[in-house]
């Protein structure tokens, strides 16, 4: 009991740690360089700057070929944070830790510290700690900067905590678990007018206002009503004044679904009814449209070990191996298109209990209560994977 409540300790320390110092995507020196200082301290292998501010850690024990990845993000949010009274509270202005990844690092560095000490597997483990997950851009750079020929995997497993489900709990599913996201700006070049003479104009906002009404019908009238799909309209900006009709408006929003022919459907509708309505009003548009974030596609028998994983961790009713997909999307899914895998939840509280308030909100805290649970997690994938 002595051994769990000090390990406990070491983990909410350094969560609190980081939490305390938030940094952006890309811009992870110092939360870098403090992951790196602690896995130096469990006698690991540490490869430091890659794919910008990513590192690499490497434990082998043994003569086992078998390689297994445990990956962690490390970047924070640009949101103040609001939490009078919280003692590791941000220091750094409009900047927080408000999706947990603070707490996932200290998970994945629980699971070093676990098999540093244990050295019950047979293999090799590489503990990866990703930059920019927000961005959507971490995964892919660390892969463009050679990390699957330099430090070679068979298999990649990962977590995200989440509000909403029971601290204690986790929760996966083969297949796609989380979705893609891709951006688009739509820019509406009208005629400026004096409010009062609309007829001398070519009036932006009406058309924009029909261009985003008429996107809500290319889920409902195109998409395979047995498919997910999400198109949200996000932003609607002019450069118009109170009394003056603008010249200029621009959307912005993304769409969110589970296979590349979807995204490829969205695409397409959406550009044919912006230039559709924009030429059918005699104004000018740009329709823009980029790939973000790839959809989290889990490998079934790597779902298979992490729910059995789970189980021997927290118990059987404890784990939902079946949960439903969301729609929200994780950078993880990029690492899934290399190589198999597993991403699950962990969850972070329900109701009123700590840990329910939503990720990116500017009062959520990761619940350091299931620290030791996702760094046991962790250390028992890799147990299961890699037998003495």
């Amino acid at each position: 009991m002595t051994q769990d409540l000090y390990f406990g300790k070491a983990l909410t320390g350094w969560r609190h740690a980081f939490h305390r110092q938030p940094e952006t995507g890309f811009e992870e020196v110092g939360t870098s360089q403090t992951v790196a200082t602690i896995l130096e301290s469990l006698g690991l292998e540490v490869h430091r700057g890659i794919g910008g501010t990513g590192v690499v850690a490497n434990l082998r024990v043994g003569d086992g070929d078998g390689v297994i990845g445990i990956r962690a993000d490390m970047d924070a949010l640009q949101i103040a944070e609001q939490a009078p009274g919280r003692g590791h509270a941000s220091q750094v202005p409009g900047k927080m830790h408000a999706c947990g990844h603070d707490g996932h690092m200290s998970m994945v560095l629980g699971a070093a510290k676990l098999l540093a000490a244990s050295r019950d597997f047979n293999g090799t483990v590489r503990f990866i700690f990703q930059p920019a997950e927000e961005h959507g851009r971490g995964a892919k750079a660390m892969i463009a900067d050679g990390l699957l020929e330099r430090f070679p995997i068979d298999a990649i497993y990962g977590v995200h905590n989440m509000p909403g489900i029971a601290a204690g709990h986790f929760a996966t599913r083969a297949g796609g678990i989380m979705a893609s996201e891709d951006n688009f700006v739509i820019r509406i070049r009208g005629k400026g007018t004096h409010a009062a003479r609309p007829h001398m104009g070519v009036d932006p906002l009406v058309i924009g206002a029909q261009i985003v009404v008429a996107l809500q019908t290319v889920v409902s009238r195109s998409v395979d009503p047995g498919v997910s799909a999400v198109v949200s309209c996000t932003e609607f900006i002019t450069d118009g004044i109170r009394n003056a009709i603008p010249t200029n408006v621009v959307i912005k929003g993304d769409t969110r679904s589970y296979s590349s022919d979807v995204q490829q459907l969205l695409e397409t509708r959406m550009r044919e009814i912006c230039q559709g309505v924009c030429a059918m009003h005699g104004a000018q548009c740009e329709f823009e449209y980029t790939h973000e974030f790839a959809p989290t596609m889990n490998w079934a028998d790597n779902t298979v070990r992490a729910v059995r994983a789970a189980q021997k961790v927290v118990g059987e009713t404890h784990v939902d191996a079946d949960v439903a997909p969301m729609m929200a999307s994780e950078d993880f899914g990029v690492f899934l298109q290399h190589v198999p895998g597993n991403f699950a939840f962990i969850g972070n509280g329900s109701g009123e209990a700590p840990g329910a308030i939503p990720l990116h909100n500017a009062c959520y805290d990761f619940n350091d209560a299931i620290l030791p649970l996702g760094a046991r997690y962790f250390a028992q994938i890799v147990r299961d994977s890699l037998p003495r």
